[in-house]
């Protein structure tokens, strides 16, 4: 088995142990065949756990992966446990469908991997989110219903928006599907303001279902007793809003106060909501 090596200063776990290199082959490199998670943790105690694992699971259900679950659990733990020292940090959790021979077909024997990387941040995770100003991104997510919503390691498509971001002075880009509904940013999901009632793309065809977005349906808004909906969402819809934000795991929930020449000056829905998701958190 041959390896990649890496930083000798990140923090990283291969199965549950301690590593500096990659162990090669691996499917999720030749194919992008697994999963990833990425968590915000809070003196090493993972943020909102349940709902990384609920993706995760119906991912790897959705792939037709063996029961790997409580491994992951326990590598998970494991690795936050070392993070304890840290105010906070980012732990990317992905899981491959590991070694096996060349083609496309997966293995019947199959022994998922599971790949950790961490690293600290600097920024107090319960402040306020910096806001964000939008633009247009040139490219559709393509369409495919049995990979919409899971995390899966394809992110190609994600490369190419971040590719023209680069040269825009905007903060995130707002990514339509294919048939032309918004779906949402390069690296979020993305709520709107109608009428006091908060929209959400639905997802049917592509997208991830955040585990920031789950939180606002099923616990934050309910919480400010503010009605929302998942639903398709038109480019002028979206620009007629009365408020916007965005939101992704580690830089929670975000106000937008911009896209393109449309400007929002009034936050307040978002600042609510951010005010139950701190309090939600996990010490």
């Amino acid at each position: 088995m041959t390896g990649s090596a890496v930083s000798a200063t990140a923090l990283i776990w291969v199965d549950g142990e301690r590593a500096s290199a990659l162990p090669l082959p691996d499917r999720g490199l030749d194919f992008g065949d697994g999963l990833f998670e990425t968590l915000l943790l809070r003196a090493g105690v993972p943020q909102f756990q349940h709902l990384h694992l609920d993706r995760l699971a119906a991912g790897l259900q959705r792939l037709a992966f063996p029961d790997c679950l409580d491994r992951v659990r326990n590598c998970l733990q494991q690795a936050a446990g070392e993070l304890q020292d840290y105010p906070w940090s980012a732990l990317r959790l992905t899981v491959t469908r590991g070694s096996a021979p060349r083609g496309y077909a997966a293995p019947a024997d199959a022994r998922p991997r599971v790949v950790i990387t961490a690293a600290p941040l600097h920024q107090d995770r319960c402040q306020p989110g910096a806001p964000v100003a939008l633009d247009w991104a040139q490219l559709h997510w393509s369409s495919q219903p049995l990979l919409a919503g899971i995390k899966h390691l394809n992110r190609l498509e994600q490369v190419l928006v971040a590719n023209q971001l680069a040269d825009l002075p905007a903060d995130e880009l707002v990514v339509l599907d294919a048939q032309g509904h918004v779906c949402s940013v390069s690296a979020g999901n993305l709520f709107m303001l109608e009428r006091g009632q908060l929209l959400t793309p639905a997802l049917e065809t592509c997208g991830i279902a955040g585990t920031r977005r789950r939180l606002v349906l099923e616990q934050l808004a309910p919480a400010i007793s503010i009605p929302v909906a998942e639903t398709h969402i038109s480019p002028a819809q979206l620009t007629a809003a009365d408020e916007v934000f965005v939101c992704n795991s580690i830089r929670g929930l975000q106000p937008v106060t911009s896209l393109g020449p449309r400007q929002w000056h009034d936050h307040s829905v978002c600042r609510a909501l951010h005010e139950e998701y701190v309090g939600a958190m996990s010490c």
